[in-house]
């Protein structure tokens, strides 16, 4: 112990390291949120607290502060990843606690609702896709403009309508899907793309689980709900009245941004709604949910040669 006494001794006396040491203290004090901190707290520190603190206030300057300095959660450069630091007062002294930043919430609540809904659609393309490769022709123009509109527009608290993506097969619906919730991402903001025939399946297999009422209620609330390809499922009464009708009612009355892929316009989709598996023909029914889906989001058409 007195060795090591001795060497930091020696050190402190040490000229060149005393410059350094100052410069470096300068350095963190003119951090801006370090600057703010101070100045939020200059009626409870004094100079004593702030020195007997400078390891802490270098701690916090070295690391990403709200995501910063980290392009994704994998390429995180804190001491905790998906962690960023806060600067607090306590006991006389300055120090940084760990709070969840929001891309490590996100991907909790992925990986949360990915146990929960088997249905999450992302496969690669997805998962990749970007608007720069959302090849702009003629007929996906309008579609890749009123996504970037939507974008542009949304801010928590400010709920803008979600779209109603249409059109043949293979002409870019779901990728276009996929960059919106990566830009989504950027900021943030959570959402979820589910493929509709199979997430109908699945709650039917939910009844005997007992998980029915917690899928539905996730669904329910998803900040941003992006429902790939409705249309294609085997529609029963149920599904559409006690699984479909309630999660587009909920969202219908708290406003919140609900996006829709189909190869049916809006015409062609009631008369799909219209139909049971067992023949049933129950108009006023499907006209509740498609009068939900007007609601909620505006049609575009997409066009264009299939891709796939």
């Amino acid at each position: 112990m007195e060795k090591i006494n001795r060497t930091l001794r020696k050190l402190a006396s040490n000229e060149n390291f005393q410059k350094r040491y100052e410069q470096q203290r300068q350095q963190v004090l003119q951090h801006p949120d370090i600057k703010a901190f101070l100045a939020e707290h200059e009626n409870e520190i004094n100079q004593a607290i702030i020195e007997k603190s400078m390891s802490k206030l270098y701690e916090y300057t070295k690391q990403s502060q709200n995501c910063n300095k980290c392009e994704s959660l994998e390429g995180c450069i804190n001491f905790m990843k998906g962690y960023h630091p806060q600067l607090v007062l306590s006991r006389n002294s300055i120090d940084v606690v760990y709070k969840q930043c929001g891309r490590k919430i996100m991907a909790d609540e992925k990986k949360k609702n990915e146990k929960l809904i088997k249905s999450l659609y992302v496969p690669r393309d997805i998962l990749q896709a970007t608007f720069e490769d959302f090849e702009g022709d003629s007929g996906r123009l309008d579609a890749g403009d009123r996504a970037a509109t939507f974008l542009m527009n949304y801010e928590e608290g400010k709920k803008p309508k979600g779209l109603y993506l249409y059109g043949k097969f293979g002409v870019g619906k779901s990728y276009l899907l996929g960059a919106i919730a990566n830009e989504l991402a950027k900021k943030q903001i959570s959402s979820m793309i589910v493929y509709v025939p199979e997430l109908l399946r699945e709650m039917k297999s939910s009844i005997a689980d007992s998980t029915l009422n917690v899928k539905i209620e996730a669904l329910k609330k998803e900040p941003i709900l992006m429902l790939d390809d409705i249309g294609a499922e085997s529609m029963s009464s149920w599904t559409r009245d006690e699984v479909l009708g309630p999660i587009l009612q909920f969202r219908m009355l708290e406003s919140l941004p609900t996006f829709f892929t189909s190869n049916f316009d809006f015409k062609e989709l009631e008369h799909h709604l219209t139909y049971s598996q067992r023949g049933e023909e129950e108009k006023m029914k499907a006209r509740r949910i498609m009068e939900r889906i007007r609601s909620l989001s505006e049609p575009v058409l997409v066009d264009g040669p299939n891709r796939r």
